[in-house]
């Protein structure tokens, strides 16, 4: 007899910061899909986790109950109806699926609703509630994960992501799915613990892409995980933009009975690590001043391919507005040629574009409209170069063969740059934010991306230099201007604690 797992996605890093909550408007935008047929179609081969899941699901011969798959862009506090909405779809299915013999859940781990700072746990307990102790249940959670006490005690195993660019999305989700088929055939009878310092932030917030803290954690988890009786250890970064408790730094270990005092163990070696190198920052991922970025732009390289500007403080991908404008103000000002920006989001001037129609003239308040004190509208003289409905398949590596929707979508060309301009917000992280709209990046003296980090994947192998500029925008790493309320204290490097230890959660 097969068994039954119930297999479901709600995703949602929330900027506590931000002044757009979020609602099932922006689920419904992004990804808010029900039914068997649907999520299979939707996801099956790709990379993400969910493509993971089904993957598992046919390996290991699951009858599998899909409640739903859900994924919004980052942006401000859930909706109580949003947040109740989903989670009640979830809810429903574990209730009608009749006997279940596991869970599979693809999380965020940073989810914040109005009625709940720890958004996953609260989901984790009432699955919990509804499936009894003993069913296995596992999340796979992104590597920036505001990770919990209340998760990891109902959870068999928390399995975060270790790449970023998250580009494991699908061999995190296998490796979870294989725990559970071990639980079910009864090898294995896994427990989670999970222990949090006294740290906002940590571990040069997870970057993999060159040597460093997080590597190196990364190769001790692995080692570990080698050990009899430790079956997955995690290393969650925290997103350090959302006023809760629990933000920051974490490590979780799913272990067998008997190995709980290793795992703890392991756990502290690896926040004395993370506590040990907490001053530790990389050269090349530094944030610097616009102007810098212009500098580059207007010096002539014989390199191949472009440069790139990651415009990294208004990310769309950590709750940035993605309509912030200083750095295409400051490109336009310097006359700078050959430009493709990706992207701005302005759903009025897109409409004026369509109106208007391929070919003609308009003129333009582009972007600035969420918050001028982060950048004004951009006034200029446009011509509508390409007009389209804005969806197109990711090739990857992050998220491979996934749907992006930006809406309806014009590029717009001022002086020498051609703007993409959306209608939803959306990370530039694939290459096909640009192909998609007829712009072949590569072909460019200069790209604009809005992001931090997860651009590289794509970008950095077509780029003859990367610049990550600080626009000013929502995400900034100067967390001084973060006021946090709620955040637990006290907290390095907010209080200057001397222990990792004090106020840890085990």
């Amino acid at each position: 007899m097969a068994y039954r797992v119930l297999i479901a996605q709600f995703k949602h890093e929330t900027n506590t910061f931000s002044k757009l909550p979020t609602t099932l408007d922006d689920y419904r935008r992004n990804c808010l899909i029900e039914g068997t047929g649907a999520i299979v179609g939707r996801f099956k081969g790709t990379g993400n986790e969910m493509g993971g899941y089904i993957e598992a699901a046919e390996k290991h011969g699951w009858e599998a109950v899909y409640a739903v798959a859900a994924n919004a862009t980052p942006s401000g506090t859930l909706t109580r109806e949003t947040w109740e909405t989903i989670r009640d779809q979830i809810l429903a299915a574990a209730r009608s699926a009749g006997k279940l013999d596991a869970v599979c859940l693809s999380l965020h781990g940073a989810m914040v609703t109005e009625t709940e700072d720890d958004a996953e746990g609260a989901l984790l307990e009432a699955l919990r509630s509804i499936v009894g102790p003993d069913v296995p249940m596992v999340a796979t959670l992104d590597l920036h994960a505001n990770a919990t006490v209340k998760m990891a005690r109902n959870a068999t195993a928390l399995v975060s992501f270790r790449t970023y660019p998250h580009i494991d999305g699908r061999e995190r989700a296998v490796q979870a799915a294989a725990l559970v088929q071990e639980v079910l055939t009864g090898k294995k009878k896994p427990r989670c613990l999970l222990v949090q310092p006294a740290m906002l932030e940590g571990a040069e917030h997870g970057r993999t892409t060159a040597p460093g803290i997080m590597r190196d954690l990364l190769a001790r988890a692995d080692t570990y995980e080698k050990e009899p009786g430790i079956n997955v250890v995690s290393v969650q970064v925290g997103f350090t933009w959302s006023d809760i408790p629990c933000t920051g730094p974490s490590i979780a270990v799913s272990h067998e009975p008997g190995a709980e005092a290793r795992a703890k163990e392991i756990a502290r070696l690896l926040i004395d690590e993370i506590w040990r190198r907490r001053d530790e920052t990389s050269a090349t991922t530094g944030y610097r001043p616009i102007a810098d970025g212009v500098a580059a732009a207007r010096t002539k390289n014989d390199k191949p391919g472009p440069l790139v500007i990651a415009d990294g403080t208004d990310n769309p991908g950590g709750g940035g507005y993605n309509d912030t404008t200083p750095v295409l103000q400051a490109l336009l000002d310097a006359k700078v040629e050959n430009v493709a920006f990706g992207t701005i989001y302005d759903p009025r001037t897109v409409q004026q574009a369509i109106k208007a129609g391929v070919g003609a003239e308009i003129d333009v308040a582009l972007g600035g409209h969420t918050d001028q004190s982060m950048g004004k509208p951009v006034k200029a003289r446009a011509r509508v170069r390409m007009l389209s409905d804005g969806a197109f398949h990711n090739d990857g590596p992050m998220n491979a063969g996934v749907e992006t929707n930006m809406g309806p979508t014009a590029v717009l060309r001022i002086g020498g740059i051609d703007v993409v301009t959306t209608s939803n917000r959306i990370q530039t992280l694939d290459l096909q934010v640009f192909l998609s709209q007829g712009i072949d990046p590569s072909a460019k003296d200069v790209l604009v991306v809005k992001s931090v980090q997860h651009f590289r994947a794509a970008y950095g192998p077509i780029a003859r230099e990367i610049v990550l500029v600080d626009s000013g925008g929502i995400c900034s790493p100067d967390i001084s201007r973060l006021k946090f309320k709620k955040l637990r204290r006290p907290i390095w490097p907010l209080d200057g604690v001397n222990d990792a230890y004090a106020g840890t959660h085990a």
